[in-house]
């Protein structure tokens, strides 16, 4: 569905935004994220948890390509079920908001299992009619929907979600204004979770490696210490928080060692692996 003039400019506020916007709309044949949504047909914009099987890598060709790919799409799928795991109780008539939802693939699982509402917001018309695409072949269109929105200006109520979640995207916001954002749809004790990655303030400076990872995805990320500043300027209190690096390293690993190398797996694996880098989940309600 094309979008006009007038509701790009509503959408997308600032040459960035636009940029942004822009690399999602025209990588629309990426390999890997299709080709590892293609497994089950939860197409995800994140990366995966936990140790991989190392027998796929015994695998004789081609088996051993379509073996990997299995595997990176479990780990990435079991790093979706994790952040679902933290949002707590989740009742069919409650309302979730994915904010930056891409593909679609972690709004699905949480219809699948909670059987409630889930919104998604995406700044890529691409991604949205993508994802709308997927809702109608999964028959849940009427459960599950995507908009072309800006997560800093939702359009949502006041007070309206019971959980939000940004899986990998808030390095593309100005996490105040995000925050804010959130703030003002989440019910009271509603409960925001967040999965991204973060710079180690504690090393002096942003990495060659994070700088690195900047670049490639044309996005802008933040230290540690702003997810927590924003998080407490806007009333959202954490309740947990995961140093999930550890459990990232192996899906890396086992992407460098596929067919589906990128070349930006070795500056994810230096940074993690030097500190200068954290993958973090956070768990906070709004007061």
């Amino acid at each position: 569905m094309a979008t006009t003039p007038d509701r790009n400019a509503a959408v997308l506020r600032t040459d960035y935004q636009k940029a942004v916007a822009e690399y999602w709309d025209t990588h629309q044949n990426d390999s890997v994220n299709l080709l590892l949504g293609d497994v089950d047909e939860l197409y995800h914009h994140h990366y995966g948890i936990g140790p991989y099987d190392p027998a796929v890598l015994d695998a004789a060709p081609p088996d051993r390509e379509q073996r990997i790919i299995r595997e990176l799409h479990r780990m990435e799928s079991a790093q979706a079920d994790l952040l679902l795991d933290q949002l707590g109780p989740v009742a069919p008539d409650h309302r979730l908001l994915d904010a930056g939802s891409g593909r679609g693939g972690t709004s699905f699982m949480a219809h699948r299992r909670f059987g409630c509402r889930v919104d998604g917001v995406s700044i890529s018309q691409y991604q949205v009619d993508f994802a709308t695409a997927q809702a109608e072949q999964h028959h849940v269109a009427d459960r599950v929907r995507f908009h072309f929105r800006n997560m800093l200006d939702t359009g949502l109520a006041n007070a309206s979600q019971h959980a939000i979640w940004t899986n990998e995207t808030t390095m593309y916001v100005e996490l105040g204004e995000a925050f804010a954002e959130f703030a003002r749809v989440l019910t009271p004790g509603g409960r925001y979770v967040c999965i991204t990655g973060c710079s180690n303030d504690l090393t002096g400076g942003r990495s060659k490696a994070v700088s690195h990872i900047d670049s490639h995805y044309t996005c802008n990320i933040h230290p540690r210490s702003a997810y927590f500043n924003a998080l407490a300027a806007h009333g959202l209190v954490p309740i947990a928080v995961t140093d999930l690096t550890p459990l990232t390293i192996p899906y890396w690993e086992l992407r460098a060692r596929s067919s589906l190398a990128t070349g930006i797996e070795d500056a994810f694996l230096t940074a993690y692996k030097e500190g200068s880098f954290h993958y973090l989940l956070i768990a906070a309600d709004r007061a």
